[in-house]
C-alpha cells in the first residue's frame, strides 16, 4: 500500500516560490486536442505550469486506458485518463501501477450508443449482433463488466475493432448495430456530421446500467510521486487554477484550443466543453467535495465492482489509486 504523502505536501506552500529547477514531465492526454482538454493548455500558455517549475509537454492520447499503459510503459510521467484502468493495474501490477491526483471526471462517459429504430432495444439485445469497439479505449475494456452489471452475456456479442473517428459513421451506414463510445465525444462527432444526438440515437449510459464508477482524471506514475511530490502538487495546483479560470470563462479555453488546432471547429468544441462540465464534471458529490475530489466510499465500492467484474487477484485500497493530499483548497476547486 502506498503512503499518503500529506505531511510532505502540506510543508509545500501554495504561496511559495517556484522550484529551483524547472522539471521535465511528459503528460500524455486522452484523445486529440478537444474542448476537454483546454484546461491543460491554459496551464501551459498562460505560464501556471512555469510558475510550478515545471516544464511540461503535452501529447495527444490514444485512448483514456491507454494513458494508463503509456504511463507504466516509461514514456509518459503522468496523463489525463481512466480510473478503472488504474485499478485494474493496481490489482495486478501495483508497483509500477499510476495514481490518480485529481479527478476531474465525477460521472463515467462511456455509454453504448445506437440508431433509433435500429435492432437495439434494450442492452441484452445486443446479443447476437456486431458492436463496434475501439481498442485501447476504456469503453471497450470495460464492456464485460457492463454486460455482468445489466445482465447479458458479453461472449455472445461481436465486437468490431474500429477506428475512434469512425464510429459514429460505422453506425450511420449499419455497418455496425451499436458503437462503445465516449460521450462527451461521441455527441459532438453527431452534431458534427448533421444529425441530432437526443432524437435520432439511444444512449445507453454505463453508470445507468449499474457501473457506478469514476472516469478520468490527472494520474502520475509512482516514480514521479516518490522522487519529485513538489512536482505532483506544482502539477495539480496548476491544472486546479486553469479549471477555475475555464469556470470563469469557457471561450477562453476554446480560443487556446482552436489556436492550437487550427482545424477544430470553435462551435462544436464549446458545446463539447459545456456538456462535459454539466454530465461529467458537475454533481452532487463534486459540489459538496470540489472538482478532483472523490468520495473514498464510492471509490471503495467501484473497485470492489472492478474487481469482481474482472476476477482481478487483488483488491487495491482507495489509498492505492487515489492520493488526496496533492489537492488543493476548497476554494480553488469550488464551483
Amino acid at each position: 500500500m502506498r503512503k499518503l504523502l500529506s505531511l510532505t505536501v502540506f510543508a509545500l506552500s501554495f504561496a511559495g516560490p517556484a522550484l529551483a529547477e524547472d522539471i521535465p514531465i511528459k503528460f500524455t492526454l486522452d484523445w486529440k486536442i478537444q474542448g476537454v482538454h483546454g484546461w491543460f493548455y491554459l496551464a501551459k500558455e498562460k505560464g501556471y505550469f512555469d510558475a510550478e517549475g515545471l516544464d511540461v509537454t503535452l501529447d495527444q492520447g490514444e485512448g483514456s486506458a491507454a494513458t494508463v499503459s503509456r504511463i507504466i510503459s516509461g514514456a509518459y510521467d503522468a496523463g489525463f485518463g481512466d480510473m478503472n484502468a488504474i485499478i485494474q493495474n493496481a490489482a495486478t501490477n501495483p508497483d509500477e501501477a499510476p495514481v490518480m491526483v485529481y479527478q476531474i471526471y465525477n460521472q463515467p462517459p462511456f455509454a453504448v450508443l445506437t440508431k433509433k429504430g435500429g435492432p437495439v432495444e434494450s442492452l441484452a439485445s445486443l446479443e447476437g449482433l456486431k458492436v463496434g469497439a475501439p481498442p485501447g479505449s476504456a469503453s471497450t475494456k470495460l464492456f464485460p463488466a457492463l454486460a455482468s452489471a445489466a445482465g447479458f452475456d458479453a461472449e455472445k456479442v461481436e465486437l468490431i475493432s474500429v477506428k475512434s473517428n469512425l464510429q459514429e459513421q460505422m453506425l450511420v451506414q449499419d455497418q455496425v448495430s451499436a458503437s462503445l463510445v465516449f460521450n462527451v465525444t461521441s455527441y459532438l462527432n453527431i452534431l458534427g456530421i448533421g444529425m441530432d444526438p437526443d432524437t435520432d440515437f439511444t444512449w445507453y449510459p454505463y453508470g445507468e446500467a449499474g457501473l457506478d464508477i469514476y472516469s478520468n482524471g490527472v494520474m502520475v506514475s509512482p516514480k514521479l510521486l516518490e522522487e519529485n511530490p513538489e512536482a505532483v502538487q506544482g502539477l495539480v495546483n496548476a491544472i486546479a487554477k486553469a479549471m477555475a479560470d475555464v469556470l470563469e470563462n469557457p471561450q477562453e479555453a476554446i480560443d487556446i484550443i482552436t489556436a492550437i488546432e487550427p482545424l477544430s471547429n470553435g462551435e462544436l468544441e464549446m458545446k463539447r466543453l459545456q456538456f462535459a462540465l454539466n454530465n461529467l464534471i458537475f454533481s452532487d458529490e463534486s459540489k459538496a467535495n470540489g472538482i478532483g475530489a472523490i468520495d473514498a466510499e464510492r471509490l471503495t465500492r467501484s473497485i470492489t465492482t472492478i474487481k469482481e467484474l474482472y476476477d482481478l487477484p487483488d483488491t487495491p485500497a482507495a489509498e492505492d489509486v487515489f492520493d488526496a493530499s496533492f489537492l488543493p483548497p476548497m476554494d480553488m476547486r469550488s464551483f
